[in-house]
């Protein structure tokens, strides 16, 4: 692994200029190391009436763990020193102990390496204070801590050697490549998820001791995903992650790290599945306490809020409280006309935001299962009426630049229920804000981020609900997907062949780090097919019965029969289903029931109940997973097998898989052939490609700049594409003034009569484009590549 540098926030206040000459050596001078920075890294500690983090922390192979602790001070504004103790003059404070405040810091990341037995005495560790406006010969204090001074940071060779002279606070070794991966696990706090075992009386070759084995491996650190759960952006942000990528896990991490840096914003953490409200809960809670040292906990009177969409009368939410502070009568789902959820409640929002002004009460507002919370049927001003509503609620992060707002929205376009609408800032927020969360903010965090590992299904079932949902293999060509290799390559897949209609395509998951494809040799998928449904259900029963007798599975979250089929058909059959189990001597248990085998329903937020299979239909399991998923009544999708929607709700209940799937229905339709099409070949995915007949999916930037471009758009001023490829593109007539296409790909692009004034092209690749009557007054030019260009009457 080479080098990767994380700045965890813009920050841009004087004292903070230091911080970044600092910075910038770090970056330098580690280039070519195996290490990870951080630029402030979450770990807080009190001091005085302050949480601080450290300002900088290195994880280096060879040198261990450093953190520099840097001070904006002249010699003139150091008094004396006393032990650990500054005294300071014309400062900001009047004295300080930047020593002991960061070996406080260190030793408390220490104790989270101790825990893990191979770490334990093992990492190096040292501490460092900078001093960048102070040179070594004005120096005249007696006490020296290990300082970095203002020639120590000239060069890159210095600057290590110094550091490698620094006195280390734990001796330590040269970590191995296996313990540095789990350091690394341990600085993204991966060990905070870590389940406890629990004894498993089984054979060797059972599930539950595989399930056994599978846990007691440390799951890959993941650069991308520790990147945007640390990084606090300065404005709007859009992930987009595969089904089991971590986005609710990332979420939670993000807005528990905003509210230990900023306990004075007000921060809302939003959510559309009800039974995910005491998982969240307890994700935020632990990820507060880990870096706090345990100091912090959750509290719902805090100014971090976690919040359902919609709220009931026992638990507030986002709409609901907004109600409240404009003194609107809140409605119901039962109120309005639409009477579905979804759509209800974005009627709901368009009536909030007919009625009254939205007050701006939050500084930033993250949302979960963002593809739940669209709606075909209701707009407001050609707008998605919650998200508009959402960013109505937030103050402006930059009094210059008032559309800056702290809206974070996570989604899968694929897990919609019920809508299939796209989530980019010109469908949620309206064509004026369109560009909201295109490119990158400074301190290279990006606005749009995309995670296409998947750390909950192992790759052959995630492929399997992949093929499935589009529709892949259907004789009649795929229903839903994407047109260009590089947007298959944006959510995981190696792509053979070419994608021209007719042509065979072979698609390859390039992630197969699930430790389960290695360990089971069975397939990870099964599927029947039964005359009846009692055949079926009989046959549900015989197979549980032996998960739990013989396979040492327990039957609460390590097991989940999710049902199938639209909501009347799916609710019949899920009493049918629970009724049929409890007669054959298994517990279960169905989510908001009072108790165990009651098949009434008190509207409550529990989903899972100990000694207990859950049975439920799949709005309730959404956002759940359990390691063993049943899926029962697959002929209830099948019977409708070019519903999309439908073919969406098969890919979420698929994907709560953490390791094993079976599917079962009954009769026979087309769509069971396809299904054994696709197991037939579980590592790869073979089909002729068509175009989607009924919705074709952008995950790429450029993808979606295309498609602003197709609808209209022209005005993509102060646009930030910078590293972009846009090799090819086709943008003539576009409005780039003041963009950033630094080191972009732009050969052969076609950027006839574009507007490139005061843009920034430093090393971009323009060969073979054709610039014909281009402007490009006051455009940054250094290195810019102009190889075979088409310059007629461009002006420069």
């Amino acid at each position: 692994m080479l080098s990767q540098f994380i700045t965890t926030e813009v920050l841009n206040t004087e004292g903070e200029k230091t911080e970044q000459l600092v910075w910038r050596r770090v970056q330098a001078a580690f280039q070519h190391r195996n290490c990870v920075a951080y630029w402030r890294y979450p770990i807080f500690l009190q001091t005085g009436k302050y949480r601080r983090e450290p300002d900088i922390l290195i994880a280096d192979l060879e040198l261990g763990l450093i953190i520099i602790e840097v001070k904006s001070l002249k010699i003139e504004q150091i008094v004396s020193i006393n032990g650990h103790l500054w005294q300071y003059q014309d400062f900001y404070t009047e004295s300080g102990n930047p020593y002991q405040q960061a070996e406080n810091q260190l030793l408390a990341l220490l104790k989270y390496t101790d825990i893990e037995p191979s770490l334990r005495g093992k990492v190096r560790a040292r501490v460092a204070i900078a001093l960048p406006l102070i040179k070594q010969q004005a120096w005249q204090h007696l006490s020296e801590p290990p300082i970095l001074f203002q020639e120590d940071l000239q060069q890159n060779s210095t600057f290590l050697s110094r550091l490698a002279e620094v006195t280390t606070i734990v001796k330590g070794e040269v970590l191995s490549f296996s313990q540095w991966q789990l350091l690394l696990s341990t600085l993204g706090g991966k060990p905070v998820w870590n389940r406890p075992h629990h004894r498993v009386l089984s054979d060797s070759h059972s599930r539950g001791k595989m399930l056994a084995e599978v846990r007691s491996h440390q799951f890959q650190y993941d650069l991308n995903q520790e990147k945007i759960a640390k990084q606090i952006p300065p404005g709007p942000q859009r992930i987009r992650g595969i089904a089991g990528s971590g986005k609710t896990v990332l979420l939670c991490q993000k807005a528990a790290l905003m509210h230990l840096k900023h306990p004075n914003w007000s921060i809302a953490l939003v959510f559309f599945s009800r039974s995910l409200y005491t998982a969240i809960t307890e994700q935020v809670d632990r990820w507060l306490r880990h870096f706090s040292a345990n100091i912090e906990v959750y509290s719902p009177n805090s100014n971090l809020q976690i919040l359902h969409a919609w709220g009931t009368k026992q638990q507030p939410g986002l709409y609901s409280l907004l109600c409240q502070e404009t003194k609107i009568q809140p409605l119901s789902v039962n109120d309005t006309e639409s009477q579905a959820p979804q759509d209800a409640l974005a009627e709901a929002c368009v009536q909030l935001l007919l009625q009254s002004p939205i007050p701006p009460i939050f500084d930033a507002i993250l949302i979960d299962e963002a593809q739940d919370l669209t709606s075909l049927r209701w707009h407001y001003q050609q707008k998605q009426p919650f998200y508009w509503m959402a960013y109505q609620a937030l103050r402006s992060v930059n009094s210059l630049q008032p559309e800056q707002r702290r809206l974070i929205w996570a989604y899968d376009e694929l897990q919609s229920l019920n809508n299939l609408t796209g989530l980019s800032a010109r469908e949620l927020l309206g064509k004026e804000l369109a560009h909201l969360v295109t490119g990158s903010y400074s301190g290279e965090i990006k606005k749009t981020e995309i995670m296409s590992r998947c750390y909950r299904t192992p790759g052959p079932i995630i492929t399997f609900a992949h093929g499935l949902a589009m529709g892949l293999l259907r004789p009649q060509g795929m229903l839903m997907g994407m047109t260009k290799t590089a947007e298959w390559e944006a959510i995981g897949y190696q792509v053979t062949g070419n994608l021209i209609p007719g042509t065979k395509v072979t698609l390859t998951r390039v992630d197969s780090s699930h430790p389960l494809t290695q360990l089971w040799q069975k397939p990870l998928i099964e599927f029947h097919t039964y005359t009846t449904r009692q055949q079926e259900l009989t046959a549900l029963v015989r197979h549980i019965t032996h998960n739990l007798r013989y396979e040492g599975l327990r039957p609460s979250r390590e097991i989940l029969v999710i049902i199938l089929g639209d909501f009347f058909k799916a609710s019949r059959l899920e009493t049918y289903v629970a009724n049929f189990l409890i007669k054959q001597g298994i517990d279960v248990y169905l989510p908001s029931a009072r108790d165990c085998n009651c098949l009434h329903l008190n509207h409550s937020d529990r989903f899972w109940y100990e000694g207990a299979v859950t049975i439920s239909r799949i709005h309730r399991a959404k956002g759940n997973e359990a390691d063993l998923v049943y899926l029962v009544g697959l002929d209830q999708i099948a019977q409708a097998e070019h519903n999309l929607n439908l073919r969406n709700q098969l890919f979420v209940a698929i994907t709560r898989s953490k390791a094993w799937l079976n599917l079962s229905g009954i009769g026979y339709y087309p769509m069971y052939q396809e299904i054994r099409g696709l197991l037939a070949s579980p590592e790869h995915l073979t089909f002729s490609f068509s175009l989607p007949k009924q919705q074709e999916l952008s995950i790429t930037e450029t993808q979606e700049l295309l498609k602003r471009y197709a609808l209209g758009d022209r005005n993509f001023q102060n646009i930030n594409l910078s590293g972009a490829n846009l090799q090819g593109i086709y943008l003539t007539d576009a409005n780039l003034i003041g963009a950033d296409l630094s080191y972009a790909n732009l050969s052969n692009a076609q950027l006839d009569r574009v507007k490139l004034i005061a843009a920034d092209l430093t090393q971009a690749n323009l060969t073979g484009a054709s610039l014909k009557k281009a402007k490009l007054m006051g455009a940054k030019l250094e290195r810019t590549n102009f190889t075979d260009a088409n310059l007629d009457n461009a002006e420069f």
